[in-house]
């Protein structure tokens, strides 16, 4: 019989090799998997459970290229971030520590990127700051500009509390680079596509959004907005805001729109060309039509215009995008007088206007509504391919090379009946251009009903 040959014993004479274990290239673990950050506003709630944990827009891209941090097993940092002075600790923990082929991450040195000199390593340290710091935000404001107060009911679900205790501050000068810098980390961590503004630069301007509390005669901070003053040829001003944040433990409560009103009385007091925002996200800029439809409702040049237009898109019975829409929109002289009065940019005013018409058709039967939604949506169609579609207007034309013919192309104008065959010639192209045109037709109405919803809700 024969023998078993994958028996385990050696031949005599002959050594047992050593079997020699090679370990899996570390993977590394990403940044948002473990890492948590908590808002904290006294001693008593570092190390709680039931503080306020902060869900930032991305850390991964704090941390080398691929976002992962290397080295470590069963790595975890806490970091307790204070709503009071805006020092930061952190709490790491993990078993082991090795180069597993991809080295070993600095930690503080990665974290220090985020925080910069707002992090400190001892837990004692940061427990006193809220001692020894308890007062910042009131000693920062005292060198501030108050501003006058006006209505602070916004496009929030809830109104505010206590009026009488908000108030709002302009900072500048040599104060503002020290409030930023303690302010910067939760602009990177809450603000998508943020990035750090000049403070040595004396245009910037920084605005408090603080509450007095009443027991210890404190303040605290509800919320801040960065804004920068542009000269406008040849010798006006724009204001435009940078960057807006209310802290995560006061949003949805109506300040936002607070420190929106704030900067729009700003740039009317001070008799600014206009105010500006800085790609609003949609939160933003619905708290920001909101604000300016209230406004433009109480403009009684704007009644007869608006109400004109209204009757006009209510009775056309035979209304189609190829007779244009030019009669429907506001003329240039109530566009510059908006702008003059209330500092209205005329393509926030436009958007406002289409707004201000479906107030004045919804109620008014099928016929109006009807007209209005193909109005609406040449309005989007000209916006999409950014020109007039009774004007002159650009074209972009792909050209395939050997080395991207994803990449090339090249843009000309074209007029009349050129850019009716064109674009003609370009639908056959664009398969699903129609159902993507209709998508942003749709969005665009459920923005507009979201508005008048919430003004309508104001109002009763």
């Amino acid at each position: 019989m024969g023998t078993n040959q994958n028996s385990t014993d050696s031949p005599p004479g002959q050594k047992k090799r050593r079997r020699v274990g090679f370990s899996d290239k570390d993977a590394g673990i990403e940044a948002n998997e473990c890492i948590s950050i908590y808002l904290v506003f006294s001693k008593d709630e570092v190390g709680s459970p039931k503080s306020f944990k902060i869900e930032p827009v991305d850390l991964n891209h704090f941390f080398e290229d691929d976002g992962k941090l290397y080295g470590y097993q069963s790595l975890k940092v806490v970091i307790w971030l204070s709503g009071i002075s805006f020092h930061a600790f952190a709490d790491i923990s993990y078993e082991s520590s090795s180069d597993g082929g991809k080295g070993v991450t600095d930690l503080k040195s990665s974290l220090s990127n985020i925080f910069a000199d707002n992090l400190v390593w001892s837990k004692d340290e940061f427990l006193q700051t809220f001692s020894t710091d308890c007062n910042y935000i009131k000693s920062v404001v005292s060198n501030a500009e108050l501003l006058p107060k006006n209505g602070l009911n916004g496009c929030g679900d809830n109104a505010l509390l206590d009026e009488s205790s908000v108030d709002i501050f302009r900072v500048r000068g040599t104060w503002l680079g020290d409030l930023y810098c303690r302010l910067v980390p939760l602009v990177l961590l809450l603000v998508d596509g943020s990035n750090p503004i000049d403070v040595t630069c004396p245009r910037w301007e920084i605005y408090l959004l603080t509450q007095r509390i009443q027991n210890d005669s404190s303040m605290s901070l509800l919320g801040f907005a960065a804004a920068y003053r542009f000269h406008k040829y040849p010798s006006s001003t724009r204001l435009r805001l940078g960057q807006i944040l209310i802290m995560p433990t006061y949003q949805r409560k109506g300040y936002g729109s607070h420190i929106l009103k704030a900067l729009n009385n700003v740039a009317i007091s001070e008799d600014m060309y206009d105010f500006t925002i800085e790609e609003p996200v949609d939160v933003i800029q619905h708290a920001r039509t909101c604000i300016d439809v209230e406004r433009l409702l109480t403009y009684v040049p704007l009644h007869d215009t608006l109400t004109g237009a209204a009757s006009r898109m209510r009775n056309d019975k035979n209304f189609s995008k190829e007779k244009g829409s030019s009669r429907y929109k506001p003329p240039a002289d109530i566009i510059e007088e908006v702008r003059k009065s209330f500092k209205i940019t005329k393509r926030q005013f436009l958007n406002c206007w289409e707004i201000l018409l479906y107030l004045k058709l919804v109620d008014q039967g099928e016929q109006g509504l009807e007209n209005y939604a193909t109005y609406l949506a040449n309005h989007v169609v000209n916006e999409v391919i950014g020109k007039e579609s009774e004007g002159a207007g650009k074209v972009v034309i792909d050209i395939p090379t050997e080395f991207d013919g994803d990449a090339s192309f090249f843009m000309c104008k074209v007029k009349g009946e050129q850019s009716s065959s064109f674009e003609k010639d370009e639908e056959c192209k664009g398969i699903n251009q129609e159902e993507n045109l209709r998508q942003l037709v749709d969005e665009r109405m459920k923005q507009i009903r979201a508005v008048v919803e919430k003004i309508s809700q104001k109002s009763k």
